[in-house]
């Protein structure tokens, strides 16, 4: 995936918020549970972030079969025209948005995304 965004500081800031905290309590609490959550919380936050990235390579670079072209121009309609789509998409690309946060899938199945469906 090209470096849509730079997902990669966004990633980095986001793993401090999340070990900081982990750190804190296995040092001074003695608890290894956000020590122990910290692999699978980081990467429901990359893979989201693998997921919108290549979504929004295909949305903003040409496509050169029909069915893609038509779906990215749909995509790209649905983004321009609803309120909620903008905000998906700001919160996404500034890095913002989280698993916990409205706009990114929770939970460790990522089935739910969007997928592309070809028919004939």
């Amino acid at each position: 995936m090209p470096p849509t965004g730079a997902k990669g500081l966004n990633l980095a800031v986001r793993d401090v918020r999340v070990l900081a905290p982990a750190l804190v309590a296995l040092v001074r609490d003695h608890s290894e549970s956000l020590a122990d959550s910290y692999s699978a919380t980081c990467l429901r936050h990359v893979w989201w972030a693998q997921y919108f990235s290549a979504w929004m390579t295909r949305l903003v670079h040409a496509q050169t079969d029909p069915i893609d072209h038509a779906m990215a121009s749909a995509e790209l309609r649905t983004v321009v025209s609803r309120p909620s789509a903008r905000l998906l998409l700001a919160e996404n690309y500034v890095g913002i948005a989280s698993p916990d946060d409205r706009g990114v899938p929770n939970g460790d199945d990522l089935r739910c995304r969007p997928t592309r469906v070809r028919t004939g």
